[in-house]
Formats: C-alpha cells, sequence, structure tokens
C-alpha cells in the first residue's frame, strides 16, 4: 500500500479545494490526519463502520475503549448525545475549544462507538481546519490522537508519515502542534466531573 500524501494547510484559513479533498478521501472511507486545536488527531466518518475498525487497527487500541466524535458545531450535537439544558448551557460557554464531553449517546452513534453504559465523548474543537471538514461531511468525524504503535504521541505531519503513513490516506500538514491533550469533562446526570486535566481549564460563568 502506498504512503498517504502530506497536503500542506493553513489550519486557520483553510483553503477551500483541500477541505473538499479531505471530505472526499473520509466520505468513501478513508482515514485523514489533521492538526487540531490539542494535538494532531486521526479520524475517519462516523458513518462508516469498516472505516472505525481500520481506525481502532491504527491505534492498536481495546475496542472497549470508545473514541470520540468531533461534530461541526454545537448545533450538532443533540443529534448524536443527550443533551439537557445545564449540559447544554455548560457547553456553550466552553466551545469551540480543547474539550472532550462524555455524554449518554442516541441511536445515531454506532454501538461500536459507545461504552459499556452507552456514553459518547464529543468535541466541538478550536479548530476551523476541522470544523469546515465536518461541516463539509455533513456529520461527525471519529477523532483520535495520532500516536504511534507504542502510543507515543506524534507531532508533525512527517513523523505521522513515518510511523502511519501506509495505514493512511491522506496526512493534512498544519505545521508541528504541541503534545496537549484536551481536557475530558463528562456532564452525566448534570453533574461536572473532571475525567482529564489537558489543555482546556475550566472558567464558569457567573
Amino acid at each position: 500500500m502506498a504512503s498517504a500524501p502530506i497536503v500542506e494547510v493553513d489550519p486557520v484559513h483553510p483553503q477551500p479545494r483541500t477541505i473538499e479533498r479531505a471530505a472526499k478521501v473520509l466520505e468513501d472511507g478513508g482515514l485523514i490526519a489533521y492538526p487540531t486545536d490539542t494535538y494532531y488527531g486521526i479520524g475517519c466518518d462516523l458513518n462508516s463502520k469498516k472505516a472505525i475498525d481500520r481506525l481502532y487497527g491504527v491505534k492498536n487500541r481495546d475496542r472497549k475503549k470508545p473514541l470520540a466524535i468531533l461534530c461541526p458545531d454545537l448545533s450538532d450535537v443533540a443529534r448524536y448525545a443527550k443533551v439537557s439544558n445545564f449540559a447544554y448551557r455548560f457547553m456553550r460557554q466552553l466551545t469551540p475549544g480543547p474539550f472532550t464531553f462524555v455524554l449518554e449517546a442516541t441511536k445515531l452513534v454506532p454501538d461500536m462507538m459507545q461504552s459499556k453504559q452507552k456514553q459518547v465523548g464529543i468535541r466541538v474543537p478550536q479548530a476551523p481546519l476541522m470544523l469546515a471538514i465536518a461541516a463539509k461531511l455533513g456529520r461527525p468525524i471519529v477523532t483520535t490522537s495520532a500516536t504511534d504503535m507504542d502510543g507515543a504521541v506524534l507531532t508533525d505531519a512527517k513523523a505521522i508519515k513515518e510511523a502511519l503513513g501506509q495505514r493512511l490516506d491522506l496526512i493534512l500538514d498544519g505545521g508541528p502542534q504541541p503534545d496537549e491533550p484536551s481536557t475530558i469533562v463528562s456532564l452525566l446526570d448534570d453533574q461536572i466531573e473532571v475525567l482529564r486535566q489537558g489543555k482546556g481549564i475550566l472558567v464558569m460563568e457567573s
């Protein structure tokens, strides 16, 4: 299998042609790597179970550990998770941003994407490139951090190509990214619980 091509992209003002190309790769069941507001991610179309299975393989990840999904806008989240008024108000303060919110999943989320408790992690990142690609695709992108087979975070496009190039279909090069994970926040039962402290800092409006 040929190694995935690298395409340079402006992550803040992405070129429309690049957005269309990436969305087409996803729609065709491919895997892409991309910069976000935390670190490089790898993702696929939420509607492609074959691609999701490939993504688990690339990550060498236990199938019982769910992957997160990236939504283009906060208004899309309620289609894929059960969002109370409390959860919506909370997320509105922090999106787009470096947070992953854990909520109860709806039936639109494939079973293989849910935890045993029927929960799903959802992101609306401060990443214009990825929001545009998800919007062009018309549905969320299954997303996970770009790591090698040993779990080490890959912080630039060249490293991703060397480690994973033959298992991906497109690599979007937005320059080096720091190794900063998102902050994971559970909003289940209208309770705020930080499950992992990452780049995002909780600042609540009074």
